[in-house]
């Protein structure tokens, strides 16, 4: 430990001839505990919730997805979707074919998003977690054909899946045929039959439904084409396979991970919590500029000691280290302290649940989820306020003049 360092520490935990002063520096070290535990548990209860958030779009969307540039469907030759498949790290690969459909039952019916999709698509996404009620098989029978509704489509067309159920129709314009002038002739119509509810949240739960890809094909007269190609990834090997499939294909196509799919939102929920992490830091900032006033008491009361430490060949910059020093002490504490309370908070959360939300969320209880690269951000910026704050007191009242009788 050096000079400064060493007198710095002592002053810190000495007892100070003013009682004011004592007070004062114990004011700003719970100030930035108290504002530094806050920040921890709002963004890890952010961090929570955006990963709640994903996880629910996570459950339908696959690692990554190919998409046509232009163009709503496309096709991939066979030699090209074997090359995709040999690529190192693609464990999974699934054909789905999308469109908009009129889903009908008896009187009741709802426009809805069709997707098609093959047997792979179990490999490539987690559609099992996301089933409340019923089994959904891809594959149809000789007799009949499956679909999987969102639960609030479900609750549309007032199915239950229970008791009786009722066979659905799918409607979709027929190609080729729109100068026909009976509109049924105009219409491509598939009877299906509900097998499955899922249940993720209200944008995907009232607009999409599932069937198997060769029933899309015949509801959208498309024996060829696909609206997009779903691929299971090793997570270690993502960036790579993802550059990879995207130098294969060229620009005609566009290869979008989890996060490109829905951009948006999680830039939405990234502008939410750096806009609550500027806010803290505001509040941070005034709670830290407590340590202008301990400083400038305690440069006052140790003028004496300063004229000693002068005259023994201490420099004017190792006094004002001194100085320095002590106010960093005095916001390091007070940061440890407010980092390891937030801790403990946001631990005991975790365990005990002790914030709820109720069973009609999607979770009961506040997620959090606590992340590293927080902690250290909350600790460099709590340093950063700190010593900008020590600057002035400690410039104005070790002038040189002060050394000197």
């Amino acid at each position: 430990m050096n000079f400064s360092s060493f007198i710095a520490k002592r002053y810190l935990i000495s007892k100070k001839s003013n009682n004011a002063i004592n007070i004062i520096s114990w004011i700003s070290i719970v100030a930035i505990s108290i504002t530094t535990a806050a920040l921890v548990i709002i963004l890890s209860a952010m961090n929570g919730l955006t990963g709640i958030v994903a996880s629910l779009y996570n459950t339908l969307e696959p690692d990554l997805k190919i998409v046509a540039a232009k163009q709503k469907t496309f096709f991939l030759s066979a030699d090209s979707l074997n090359y995709i498949k040999s690529i190192k790290g693609i464990t999974a690969i699934s054909s789905c074919l999308s469109d908009k459909a009129l889903l009908k039952n008896e009187d009741k019916q709802v426009l809805v998003s069709v997707k098609g999709i093959d047997q792979n698509f179990e490999k490539v996404t987690s559609i099992n977690s996301a089933i409340i009620e019923g089994e959904f098989k891809v594959s149809d029978d000789k007799k009949m054909k499956h679909i999987l509704l969102g639960k609030g489509i479900s609750n549309q067309l007032g199915l239950n899946l229970k008791g009786y159920v009722n066979e659905l129709s799918l409607y979709s314009p027929a190609r080729g045929k729109s100068s026909s002038l009976n509109i049924t002739d105009q219409l491509n119509q598939l009877y299906i039959t509900p097998k499955a509810i899922f249940a993720l949240n209200d944008e995907f739960d009232y607009q999409n439904v599932f069937i198997s890809l060769s029933s899309a094909r015949e509801l959208f007269d498309d024996s060829l084409n696909v609206s997009s190609i779903e691929l299971k990834c090793d997570p270690n090997n993502l960036d790579n396979v993802q550059n990879q499939v995207q130098l294969y294909l060229g620009d005609n196509f566009k290869v979008k991970n989890r996060y490109q799919l829905n951009d948006v939102l999680f830039k939405t929920l990234e502008t939410e919590k750096l806009a609550t992490f500027i806010i803290l830091a505001f509040i941070l900032i005034i709670a830290t500029f407590n340590i202008i006033g301990a400083l400038t008491m305690l440069i006052i009361e140790k003028r004496k000691d300063v004229k000693t430490l002068y005259s023994l060949g201490a420099s004017v910059n190792q006094i004002k280290s001194i100085f320095m020093k002590e106010g960093l002490l005095i916001s390091g504490f007070g940061a440890m302290l407010g980092l390891l309370l937030g801790l403990i908070v946001c631990v005991l959360q975790q365990k005990f649940h002790f914030v709820k939300f109720g069973d009609e969320f999607v979770v009961p209880y506040y997620p959090i989820e606590l992340k590293l690269n927080d902690f250290v951000w909350i600790f460099l910026l709590i340093m950063l306020i700190s010593f900008i704050a020590a600057i002035y007191p400690i410039k104005v009242f070790t002038r040189s003049d002060v050394t000197k009788d």
